[in-house]
């Protein structure tokens, strides 16, 4: 009897292609949509691998809806905090993610969200389409560039170090990181400055750029407090969770001026309602969380999607193993 395989959408082209080719009892949520709940549990009983996303939510319950014959879950993400990772070790069902392959996108995104928040794309954008662009003017619509400022990087890991040495070559003078240890070759490749005090980080940068994980630890770390410690020119950018700011606080630095503009790509919740406050902000851009929106990374995540669910179906160490 073949492998029971639930994912809970359809994967991009050439890796959906080779999951149809794979001789599995595929059962799989066809619309571009999230997966009902309902539905989820109903189609996941009796199912050996489950292939998720981000917003599919896999707890208890998912699990005893599945039965004890479940194999393995596979995310498409390198987040995996909607699984409770506690109840998978618990029934020793491994969890299957997709590390490394968002480096490069989700680091090239923050850069276009930084800039963006900087020479204030959404003003400039509603100007040209609403007849506001006239006649020529010394300080319409001016920024702030690179050039001579301090960067402050918030989690100097594998993507903020990519989003470090883009923007480098910007101009920037100084770059500052803090973060759970330093890291001495950081000083050689980018005269990177390991700041031990967040705070010290906070006052001394012009763009603040939050790359570190979700954590106990982390969560709602940007509150008023933070962003008032920040220069009033500060831009701050947030393409790692959304739960690591304090949503309301930023809608009120940014209303007050605390803080010069944001560029975000997560936020809480997501979706976030289009008639949430910081939509209507001119100094706020918001990006429907498309870090690693790109053909290839996407495409990526799938194929090791798929490679993990081969290996534990197969008895087979899974390649890309939590």
């Amino acid at each position: 009897m073949p492998f029971k395989v639930v994912a809970t959408r359809i994967l991009p082209p050439e890796a959906q292609a080779r999951l149809e080719a794979q001789k599995y009892n595929l059962v799989q949520w066809t619309q571009d949509t999230v997966m009902p709940r309902e539905e989820l549990l109903k189609q996941v009983q009796g199912a050996d691998a489950l292939i998720c996303l981000l917003a599919d939510r896999i707890d208890e319950e998912l699990l005893d809806a599945a039965g004890p014959q479940l194999k393995v879950v596979a995310t498409m993400s390198v987040g995996f905090d909607h699984v409770d990772v506690h109840a998978l070790r618990a029934r020793n069902i491994p969890l299957g993610y997709t590390p490394d392959v968002l480096t490069d996108a989700t680091a090239d995104l923050t850069v276009l969200l930084t800039l963006a928040a900087a020479r204030r794309f959404k003003e400039g954008m509603a100007a040209a389409t609403n007849g506001e662009w006239g006649a020529w003017r010394p300080t319409w619509l001016c920024g702030s560039q690179f050039s001579g400022k301090t960067l402050g990087v918030v989690g100097m890991g594998r993507i903020g170090e990519a989003v470090a040495k883009r923007l480098k070559p910007f101009g920037v003078s100084r770059i500052l990181y803090w973060g759970r240890s330093e890291k001495p070759e950081l000083q050689k490749t980018l005269g990177a400055q390991f700041k031990a005090s967040l705070d010290d980080l906070l006052k001394e940068s012009d763009y603040v750029i939050v790359c570190c994980a979700l954590t106990p630890e982390t969560k709602e770390m940007f509150n008023y407090a933070a962003f008032s410690k920040m220069k009033r020119s500060a831009v701050f950018v947030n393409t790692a969770r959304g739960g690591i700011v304090q949503q309301d606080d930023l809608t009120r630095a940014l209303e007050e001026k605390l803080i010069a503009s944001a560029g975000l790509d997560v936020t809480t919740p997501e979706p976030l309602a289009p008639s949430h406050k910081l939509y209507q902000l001119p100094n706020c851009v918001i990006l429907p969380h498309i870090a690693s929106a790109t053909f290839e990374t996407r495409e990526r995540m799938a194929h090791m999607c798929i490679d993990n669910v081969s290996a534990a179906l197969s008895n087979q160490p899974m390649p890309y193993k939590l």
